[in-house]
């Protein structure tokens, strides 16, 4: 859209005429690119051609009869002496229509290296009568050398005006300030400036050194971080900022993100430089800055080895593998040594997805891809019998609040009963771990998806107590995670591309964040720093207000909240909470040796009286109403209280049936 207003605006100032004049130029660029070895040669034809030219001013146009025979020869000759220096310095390497004064300085010293060379030859050919060749007269060397340097330097500046008129980026700049005048903010700059189709103007650099500060560079400005206000970016037409600063702390970093963000400017990050491509840095590979960068989550630090000795050698099940969590897990063990990793989801075709990319990312086939219902306990008892998986992780679950809280049934066969099939025959087959994935929302839970993960915390802690077998049972608690399947992220991203309104169910609503990258790190590391019978807890940081959420979304989208997009707020939903907790009221946390996971110390249950009543719920499932299943969960879960839905009200007397 930007580009269409740009160009709508210049048709405006420009001729039809040269419009149409600069599209075929542009043209002309798109489908041709000279070759290297092409700019080579025509470099040497310019300095074969400019030698004729100085032999022939320098005697009037009348060479003396004993020169006709070699100044030939000695044109080749000082051909031969450019080539040489050009080879060595690669000065045809550029691109012509990105011409840098990198480019221009090769020029610089292969003309300069060459003129040095010849007179030094010339000098031992007038000492040396069998090497009159070599004696070529000074005068010529030099008006040769000034005219060599002047087609050579112009010709490349007129190839890149002609380009910058062609791509518009002559009098159409975007004006971009580069946080870090260090090393690397030089390096982003001169990258910024040899790419003329970005249309970048370098307005000055900001860094936090004070003693850099109020200085030029090159030329432009060193400003301090108190710069980015509204009143400098109005009077300046800043558009963009570029962060290009090796060592940054996360926190800083979302801070610059942050301010830089409400004032309207487009973020963009430097990678890291082993990203680089061929140790290069190209403009593509400069990345718009996202939420992760905005909510500032510090890079996880696991314990690789004990992660490494856990998974080698191993058969992995992992449930649920086609969702955000199960294909992240698959992901990040790609890097372990695994014996094979079987993938088993419902959900045909993002488990054909998931297969692809695995097997075309990675190059990787390890993996096998099983179609199946955990709920199906005959197929599941197949996959067991067939593959005997040493670990299992168990991610598949009904997940969505609203979904479940129309359909409590459901929830109580996939989460509950998919979960009792898998702790089953995980007893049965001697799985060593056995790791579940679960929520936040099974804490003081409000809904009935909530309380149906809590349900089957319940029933793995229930195996955990059993007798007589050997897996370690481990349930793992986050909260949200960005850009998981259906959740909020994409939601408001689908919403903003779609020009809005953007809908919030409340102005006070707050949830837990995490990436899913990290959730996956943590849960690894969870699952092997467990014994068997724990509850770990991640630390998911601050809350986040997700109305401040929607904000920074549409502005890093480059909209104007109740502007451009508008945000409405439609109510909570049914089993909506304001606020979304880790641990219960009769809970406490316990330090592991990792700094973001804690041991949640949990209340003693009676196994056997919880999966006595489970064992008949899930019996006689379909014989009760959604009240009576509710009833029953909130006899199961004291703590259970529904709202802003038809289970608001009080517990019944039990409904299960003798």
């Amino acid at each position: 859209m930007p580009s269409l207003i740009k160009e709508s605006l210049m048709t405006m100032v420009y001729p039809a005429w040269i419009m149409n004049l600069r599209r075929k130029t542009l043209n002309f660029f798109n489908r041709h690119s000279v070759p290297r070895w092409t700019v080579f040669l025509v470099d040497a034809s310019v300095v074969f051609i400019a030698f004729i030219v100085a032999y022939v001013l320098r005697f009037n146009f009348l060479l003396p009869e004993d020169r006709e025979h070699i100044f030939i020869y000695q044109a080749l000759l000082a051909t031969a002496v450019y080539a040489g220096f050009g080879l060595v310095f690669k000065s045809y390497s550029g691109l012509l229509r990105h011409t840098t004064l990198t480019d221009i300085t090769l020029v610089f010293v292969v003309t300069t290296c060459s003129v040095v060379s010849l007179v030094i030859l010339s000098s031992f050919g007038k000492w040396l009568s069998w090497a009159a060749i070599l004696a070529i007269p000074h005068s010529i060397l030099l008006i040769h050398y000034v005219a060599v340097s002047l087609f050579l330097f112009f010709g490349r500046i007129l190839i890149k005006l002609i380009f910058l008129f062609a791509t518009g980026t002559v009098t159409n700049k975007k004006r971009v300030l580069i946080y870090g005048a260090g090393e690397l903010g030089f390096v982003v700059k001169r990258v910024v400036l040899s790419d003329p189709r970005y249309g970048f103007y370098v307005s000055g650099f900001i860094d936090d050194d004070r003693s850099l500060q109020g200085k030029k560079i090159n030329g432009i400005n060193v400003y301090g971080p108190s710069i980015l206000s509204p009143e400098f970016i109005e009077k300046n037409k800043i558009e963009s900022l570029i962060i290009a600063i090796k060592a940054l702390s996360v926190d800083r970093k979302s801070s610059i993100i942050r301010s830089s963000v409400n004032l309207g400017l487009e973020v963009l990050d430097t990678p890291e430089v082993d990203k680089w491509v061929a140790g290069q840095l190209r403009m593509p590979q400069f990345k718009r800055v996202d939420l992760e960068d905005l909510l500032g989550r510090e890079p996880i630090k696991l314990n690789i080895g004990l992660i490494k000795k856990g998974l080698e050698d191993k058969i992995i099940l992992i449930t649920g593998a086609a969702g955000s969590i199960g294909s992240e897990i698959a992901r990040q063990l790609t890097s372990f040594q695994c014996d094979r990793v079987i993938l088993v989801d419902q959900a045909e075709t993002p488990l054909f997805y998931i297969q692809n990319e695995l097997r075309e990312k990675f190059l990787d086939n390890r993996f096998q891809i099983l179609p199946a219902d955990v709920t199906n306990a005959s197929r599941m008892e197949q996959i067991f019998s067939d593959h005997g998986p040493d670990i299992v992780f168990h991610a598949a679950a009904y997940k969505h609040v609203s979904l479940m809280e129309e359909n409590p049934h459901e929830a109580i066969r996939v989460n509950v009963g998919g979960t009792k099939v898998m702790t089953d025959l995980a007893i049965k087959y001697d799985v060593e771990k056995f790791v579940m994935i679960s929520t936040d929302k099974s804490v003081n839970p409000s809904s009935v998806m909530g309380a149906s993960k809590r349900l089957c915390e319940k029933v793995v802690q229930s195996s955990a107590r059993k007798e007589g077998h050997k897996t370690q049972f481990i349930i793992t608690r986050f909260g949200n995670v960005i850009g998981s399947n259906g959740s909020v992220i994409p939601i408001f991203s689908r919403q903003i591309e779609n020009g809005g309104p953007v809908t919030v169910t409340h102005p006070e609503v707050y949830r837990y964040f995490m990436t899913i990258p990290e959730a996956c790190q943590l849960v690894l590391e969870a699952g092997f720093m467990g014994q068997g019978g724990e509850i770990f807890v991640f630390d998911m940081g601050q809350q986040v207000k997700i109305a401040d959420l929607a904000r920074a979304m549409i502005k890093l989208s480059g909209f104007i909240p109740d502007k451009d997009i508008q945000i409405v707020y439609t109510g909570l939903r049914p089993g909506e909470k304001l606020y979304e907790e880790l641990l219960t009221d009769s809970e406490h946390t316990l330090p592991t040796h990792h700094p973001k996971i804690k041991k949640a110390h949990v209340e003693e249950i009676n196994g056997r009286a919880v999966m006595s009543v489970i064992d008949k719920l899930l019996k006689e499932l379909y014989s009760y109403s959604n009240e009576e299943v509710v009833h029953i969960m909130k006899d199961l879960i004291p703590e259970y209280h529904s709202t802003n839905g038809k289970f608001k009200k009080g517990k019944d007397q039990k409904v299960l049936k003798s």
